[in-house]
């Protein structure tokens, strides 16, 4: 009798990394958004993985596949299951006026009995009120309502954010505000992106003369935020109350002449012309869009302009308006959503501007997604970096305690996220935190 030994399996020895995410019911990964904004029936395509996984290693993301593949390949003493639960890019909020000290409750009230935006900001209130408090704010008190301001935002599935000035419409001022926002990107787990705006109102000191606030701008705070690094992007309010076509054309091209890139805030109030002075001068996006024009729309999409919608500043307003974002996404336009977050909108969670958007512009959930998403990933640079789940990218991840991603705009109210990863790093945890109850029956 001869013995036989049973073959051995041979073992793979797998790699090591320092994070797996593991079991997602859906690992919505916008696979490809990189290479451009997506638009059209583009923005319906979320590249979701059922069952899906990811791996990260050094802040970064090493494999993105089935659970069963991952699991084969790799290993981790840190380990997050996301049975049951919904995996997904952290948010990309593109239009943020994250500094800015006081609040303006009182014009709410004004707004719920019927005052305009322009009414409020004629008798100086709106903007000119928000200027006066922090042009008299210190550098620290700044830096400390911004900061929570953005536990708030990544507490909600925010990893990276835009900022932009325009609360201080003095040489000294704008420079302390973005000084503020570059501090914060510093020290922050969020990213933070800086615009200034120093075109986002006429200060009373120039109410008389206009076209002299606007050499300013153009002659002396461009030149200075361009030499000092301290802005990637540069926006104006072109609107009527605030800067005319001409102005605000003339401060992006002084802008863009500084090698800064461009954004408009347009078509918000009224028809303008907004839409159609960004395509005209190149610029990255026009942002409200609340009034443009069919023309606008088509030379936006034209040129490749990002249109940024905010439906909690239309709902802030109270008029009843929103952006079309059908004829928009119906026009090959790329869509993106952003908080719009001020003290006239005060709102840090890109969450419920999703479900407005589907409720007040009939985006669908996956619109919506690509939209503060990868999109938004798009209007600020970052596309490269961030708003996909890719190989190579941030570990910028959120587990959303949802079955699916359409519960996104259909649970509403209430915080959805479970946990975020920011640059491989578990930084919020809900499980973690105890919420007692008494049962009284």
């Amino acid at each position: 009798m001869v013995a036989t030994r049973k073959k051995r399996k041979r073992r793979v020895k797998k790699e090591k990394v320092d994070l797996l995410i593991i079991n997602a019911n859906e690992l919505i990964t916008l696979k490809g958004g990189s290479e451009g904004p997506l638009t059209g029936r583009q923005m319906r395509s979320l590249g979701i993985i059922r069952k899906g996984g990811l791996a990260v290693k050094d802040g970064r993301i090493v494999a993105v596949g089935k659970t069963s593949d991952i699991t084969q390949e790799f290993r981790a003493e840190n380990v997050i299951s996301a049975s049951g639960k919904t995996v997904m890019p952290g948010f990309v909020d593109p239009h943020t006026h994250l500094v800015f000290a006081g609040s303006r409750e009182d014009e709410f009230q004004m707004r719920v009995e019927g005052a305009s935006y322009m009414e409020i900001l004629d008798v100086g209130g709106g903007i000119l009120k928000t200027v006066r408090e922090t042009r008299r704010a210190g550098v620290d008190r700044l830096v400390d309502f911004g900061f929570k301001t953005l536990d708030v935002m990544l507490e909600h599935g925010t990893t990276t954010v835009e900022a932009k000035s325009g609360y201080g419409l003095t040489v000294k001022d704008e420079l302390k505000i973005l000084g503020v926002i570059k501090r914060l990107n510093q020290l922050h787990a969020v990213d933070v992106v800086p615009t200034f705006l120093g075109a986002h109102a006429v200060p009373p000191e120039y109410r008389n003369s206009p076209q002299g606030y606007v050499n300013l701008v153009v002659g002396d705070m461009i030149p200075r935020v361009a030499a000092k690094g301290l802005a990637s992007f540069c926006d104006v309010f072109c609107e009527r109350g605030a800067f005319s076509l001409e102005q605000s054309r003339r401060v992006l091209v002084a802008a863009k002449n500084q090698g800064l890139k461009l954004k408009v805030h347009a078509d918000e109030m009224s028809m303008l012309g907004g839409a159609e002075l960004a395509a005209g001068v190149g610029a990255v996006s026009a942002e409200h869009l609340l009034f443009s024009s069919d023309a606008g729309i088509k030379a936006m999409a034209k040129k490749g302009v990002i249109a940024v919608l905010l439906p909690a500043a239309a709902f802030s307003l109270m008029t009843g308006r929103y952006a079309d974002a059908r004829k928009m996404i119906g026009s090959d336009v790329p869509v993106a959503l952003g908080t719009d977050f001020n003290p006239s909108c005060w709102v840090e969670n890109q969450q419920l501007v999703m479900a407005l958007a589907c409720h007040f512009m009939k985006l669908t959930p996956a619109e919506a997604i690509t939209a503060a998403t990868i999109n938004a990933a798009h209007v600020i640079g970052r596309a490269d970096e961030v708003g996909s789940l890719e190989v190579g990218k941030k570990a910028d991840v959120i587990v959303l305690d949802v079955p699916n991603h359409k519960f996104l705009g259909y649970r509403f109210g209430v915080n959805l996220v479970d946990k975020v990863v920011k640059s491989g790093r578990l930084v919020v945890d809900k499980e973690a935190s105890t919420i007692k109850t008494v049962r009284l029956f």
